[in-house]
């Protein structure tokens, strides 16, 4: 497949409440070095600022980032303002809020529901903007969500987030969240190497309810934070050969092909794998090639 002239619109779009994305996004963690956060070595910052300005050029309109993606040397937000400030009308950028890292890049304490205001802030401030168009709460293992999404619905009444969102959350935290205030996205680790019951029935709901379902480590897998996985199932690789694609494509446009209401956001600090994971949006996937791969997932529990 040739991928040089194909855009983020070859995906579709969906609505994240009142605001249309392209359904191939971009995902700024692994902006800012070989590994996610502090677990690889900084990235070449110019290349960082290219493959932005490069994933704007190619039609993407949604980025996904967060205060706390950052390695020894590189912010993600901070190059995410350098390379795209003046911010495009239709660029539409997600933060998620919740975990802490500390200068030295360790992990610290989960925030409070106070603590939500200054993560929210922060992320503002580096971004260079007077409001957050999207803002997931990210879950850290309470079994009650309620106190910190309405920390944030507060936040959201003053102005300073547009619309809320949740990150690793099981149904019933949806739910919960839906009591206080409306959520346009979930998002979950959702993989085709992996199933868990849960995510799948919230995949589900996500559609019945229109509802943006956003995986993470979609190409990664099992290789997470550090780095994406090399271990292709035979079907992936006869699937990617058949269309003339890479294994880690097809991992991609099968993720997609669960609906309409599922965004991409996969994340590179290489302009060919941006282009490649950009062109994706444009395979469709047979009815053939997607109950084998559905197959896969199935028993990937």
């Amino acid at each position: 497949m040739t991928s040089a002239k194909i855009t983020a619109a070859a995906a579709g779009t969906w609505k994240l409440g009142d605001l249309t994305v392209n359904r191939i996004g971009f995902g700024a963690m692994r902006l800012t070095g070989s590994a996610a956060f502090n677990l690889g070595t900084p990235s070449d910052r110019d290349q960082s600022i290219a493959v932005l300005r490069k994933a704007v050029e190619l039609g993407v309109n949604h980025i996904d980032t967060a205060a706390f993606y950052f390695s020894t040397l590189r912010s993600a937000n901070e190059l995410i303002n350098t390379a795209l400030a003046p911010y495009p009308d239709d660029l539409v950028i997600a933060t998620k809020v919740g975990p802490f890292r500390t200068y030295s890049g360790e992990w610290g304490s989960a925030a409070r529901p106070d603590d939500l205001r200054g993560h929210v802030e922060e992320n503002l401030r580096q971004l260079g903007r007077d409001q957050l168009d999207v803002v997931y709460l990210r879950r850290m293992g309470q079994d009650s969500i309620a106190e910190h999404f309405g920390a944030l619905a507060e936040l959201q009444e003053e102005g300073l987030v547009r619309h809320l969102a949740l990150s690793d959350v099981e149904p019933r935290h949806l739910a919960e969240a839906q009591e206080i205030a409306p959520v346009v996205s979930v998002q979950n680790r959702f993989a085709l190497d992996s199933y868990k019951a849960e995510t799948d029935d919230m995949l589900r709901i996500c559609g019945e309810q229109g509802i943006a379902f956003v995986p993470f480590f979609a190409i990664a897998g099992a290789g997470g934070a550090r780095s994406a996985t090399t271990a292709h199932d035979d079907e992936v690789l006869a699937v990617a050969e058949a269309h003339d694609t890479s294994p880690a494509q097809i991992r991609l446009a099968w993720t997609l092909a669960q609906g309409p209401h599922v965004l991409a956001i996969p994340g590179t600090g290489n302009p060919d794998h941006l282009t490649e994971n950009v062109a994706t949006g444009a395979i469709r996937l047979t009815e053939d090639e997607l109950t084998r791969l559905n197959e896969l997932h199935s028993k990937a529990g």
